[in-house]
């Protein structure tokens, strides 16, 4: 059986990670300014301390304590958040692991799952907050291997509100949309989510995906405005030297859809000049 190890796709992953480093994603690392939502793979925009209380000597050594055990509390959650993490993104493999090895490794899909909704739920366990609110979306990210119909019931809860997790759980639920067939509510998803300022997933990536149920509606012209608007947004990018940045996969994706279905567009936009091996 092939080597199977899974990635969350917006959500980053938590490796070679230290057991008593408190675990630190994507997310917390581009909202670092407080940050405090799931927009990032996998560790919130920061630890909110609801404690501001008077300044009266009892009532600051009340704020002391609790301060320091939500600190400590969020810490542990983030720590547990991470190893959950590394269980769902272990690989799936019938091969044994050679003596010595520490690799976490699961047989079936399903015992993976199982052990990953297992440590997430941990996670929820030791209170509310962005952290479990994560630990969530990943319950329902990997139930979807096992229980579909209860994971889009708990990605339609979850995306019910404004924060990084609920715009994740939106983005999800377009995907699972379209997988189903269902282009007219996968439309709406990525319209909304195209809306909204967030950067938990570029704009790219949301109207890529749009433009991509537009083509299963017929909605053609729609979609190679969607595309070529992607394919000039990025030759005119610029780096900090002011060159010429890469192109992502995904604007050369959107150039191969749009020579598909409007050739003459795709023309309007210079093809980007390959990069000169010896520099210069």
């Amino acid at each position: 059986m092939a080597n199977k190890k899974r990635r969350f796709g917006p959500v980053a992953g938590a490796e070679d990670q230290p057991k008593d480093v408190t675990y630190e994603d994507s997310f917390q690392k581009t909202v670092g300014r407080g940050v405090e939502g799931f927009g990032k793979a996998i560790e919130g925009r920061g630890r909110t301390i609801l404690y501001i209380i008077g300044a009266l000597v009892v009532v600051g050594i009340i704020v002391f304590v609790i301060a320091s055990w939500s600190r400590r509390s969020s810490s542990e959650a983030q720590t547990a958040l991470g190893r959950a993490i590394e269980i769902a993104e272990a690989r799936v493999t019938s091969v044994p692991m050679p003596a010595g090895s520490t690799e976490k490794t699961f047989k079936t899909e399903k015992d993976r799952a199982d052990a990953a909704i297992a440590a997430f739920q941990k996670v929820v366990d030791m209170g509310s907050g962005a952290v479990a609110e994560k630990a969530k979306y990943f319950i329902a990210m990997n139930k979807l291997a096992t229980d579909r119909a209860g994971a889009i019931a708990d990605l339609e809860a979850l995306s019910q509100g404004s924060s990084d997790t609920a715009y994740l759980a939106k983005f999800a639920l377009a995907q699972i949309r379209t997988d189903d067939g269902q282009y007219d509510q996968a439309a709406k998803l990525y319209e909304e989510l195209a809306g909204v300022d967030n950067p938990v997933l570029s704009k790219e990536t949301i109207n890529f995906n749009l433009a991509g149920v537009y083509q299963k509606q017929n909605k053609t012209k729609e979609a190679a405005d969607l595309y070529y608007n992607i394919v000039k947004a990025a030759s005119e990018a610029k780096n900090a030297d002011g060159d010429p940045a890469p192109q992502t996969e995904t604007a050369r994706t959107a150039r191969e859809k749009l020579t598909e279905i409007a050739p003459d567009r795709a023309k309007e936009i210079a093809e980007p000049e390959a990069a000169n091996p010896f520099g210069g």
